[in-house]
């Protein structure tokens, strides 16, 4: 009885194991240049969908991502350098486009932000020790020694 939930789970995760990330590239899209294809999944996986916005147009299903990666095997077969169809794109769609967004002034927020969070972070706990009130290793008076005594303590 107990077995079934087990072997279920069990089989559930070897089935999440085994599929890993899938390639939405479809066959016809595929340069027969290796090298060019290898260029082009390279400049894809940098790429963001901009309808899914949270995968590359290379995993991606939607029509736009199909649009785009054609786009880039395009670029790349009318000899444009992986710089030259970046900059394309981005000329084209924005730097939003970019997965990994450029080292700039006006994005420097996007690399310093983490970085400034953790130090607010680490300034927050340091003044929260500093304000926690001292334990006192002052002796008991009396008075305290008598209370302790008679609710029954050592």
């Amino acid at each position: 009885m107990i077995r079934a939930p087990l072997v279920f789970a069990a089989a559930l995760a070897v089935a999440a194991a085994a599929s890993g990330p899938v390639s939405a590239v479809a066959p016809d899209e595929i340069l027969p240049d290796r090298q060019l294809e290898s260029r082009a999944r390279e400049i894809s996986a940098e790429l963001r969908c901009l309808v899914c916005q949270n995968q590359s147009i290379d995993d991606s299903d939607a029509p736009l991502a199909r649009d785009l990666r054609v786009l880039v095997r395009d670029r790349l077969k009318a000899g444009d350098s992986d710089e030259q169809v970046r900059a394309f794109v981005v000329q084209r769609y924005g730097e939003f486009v970019l997965l990994r967004p450029v080292m700039a002034w006006h994005t420097a927020i996007l690399w310093a932000g983490p970085a400034l969070v953790l130090a607010l972070a680490v300034l927050g706990v340091v003044r929260a020790r500093r304000r926690k009130p001292a334990t006192s290793d002052a002796p008991l008076t009396p008075d305290e020694e008598e209370r302790i005594r008679a609710i029954g303590g050592p």
